[in-house]
């Protein structure tokens, strides 16, 4: 039962971080009065993108490099749309991943002819998993073997690298000028402005930072967790993420355990295929695969109580001539 636990809550957080990267992108953009559906369609753009410049090049910092510019370009094509024009903040992230989900199946096939997905990577192409120190020799020591050597040793640097940005958007969001600034004009735009800071660039600086956490989120999913690009990878992904922050109330240490509670839910889904349930018999796949979706839903309607978003989410600001 113990190492059952363990591989459990090993897949837990192999699951969580695209959650987790995702939901982080999506707290800077909406804390700055942005609202971000478009986090899928960026993460699959950066997954393409990723999974496309990792095959050419046969190197996987190359890979992320490429995944974090297109997730950028998707990020500023959004606030040109919604910031500088003042469009839709939903309809533009609903186009987003419309434009990212069909442009990606289509290069794909036009470029390397295999149904949408790109040419496999191994070695350095790869985010390879990472062996702490002396993992090998603690693996059999009783309980703590087990913790060391396959719950914190074992993962790409691409896991690490979403729960230590945990800590780092808590520190930028609460202890920096910029995060000050940042949940500022969430609220109130207008008093923001009048201390003669600039909504726009402040909004901007946001959207690029989700940016920048989407093209991580998309490049795991690639190269870290898979071995290419598949058409629609990304399988609502983006969506649980926005859910995990609503239900976290965006707040990044919450925002950590609500992606690890939907990652442990699907962990257990995965544990359970082909198993049997006294009573029941063998439950069928589908329903296993739809349980982290279908609990999602019960999470949000019963347990979060009243979520306030920041007060100006969702409004264009439009500043006052006098």
């Amino acid at each position: 039962m113990f190492e059952t636990l363990i591989f459990v809550l090993d897949s837990t957080a192999r699951l969580s971080t695209p959650l987790l990267l995702a939901a982080l992108a999506g707290l800077y953009s909406e804390r700055s009065g942005i609202f971000d559906i478009g986090l899928e369609g960026k993460m699959l753009g950066a997954a393409f993108a990723a999974g496309t410049a990792a095959a050419l090049s046969g190197s996987a910092w190359t890979g992320l490099g490429a995944g974090i510019l297109v997730s950028v370009a998707l990020a500023l094509v959004h606030g040109f749309a919604c910031i500088t024009n003042r469009g839709n903040q939903i309809v533009s992230g609903v186009a987003i991943n419309f434009l990212a989900m069909g442009l990606t199946a289509l290069l794909g096939q036009a470029w390397f002819g295999q149904g949408g997905r790109t040419p496999s990577v191994t070695g350095d192409a790869r985010f390879g998993d990472v062996t702490w120190p002396f993992a090998a020799e603690l693996r059999d020591v009783p309980v703590i073997g087990g913790l060391y050597s396959e719950l914190l040793s074992g993962h790409n640097i691409l896991v690490y690298a979403a729960f230590l940005a945990v800590p780092f958007s808590w520190w930028v969001l609460y202890r920096t000028r910029f995060g000050l600034r940042l949940r500022a004009v969430g609220e109130n735009p207008g008093a923001v402005d009048t201390a003669g800071i600039s909504v726009t660039w402040l909004r901007y600086r946001a959207v690029i930072c989700t940016g920048i956490l989407c093209g991580f989120a998309g490049t795991y999913l690639s190269i870290g967790q898979s071995a290419s690009f598949i058409a629609n990878m990304t399988a609502g992904k983006g969506f649980i993420a926005l859910a995990a922050l609503i239900f976290a109330k965006w707040k990044p240490v919450p925002v950590m355990f609500a992606c690890l509670l939907f990652g442990f839910l699907d962990a257990v889904a995965i544990r359970l295929q082909g198993q049997q349930v006294p009573g029941i018999g063998e439950v069928p796949v589908q329903a296993i695969q739809a349980l982290p979706y279908i609990l999602t839903v019960v999470l949000l309607a019963g347990f979060i109580g009243k979520a306030v978003p920041p007060r100006a989410g969702g409004t264009a600001y439009v500043k006052e001539r006098s």
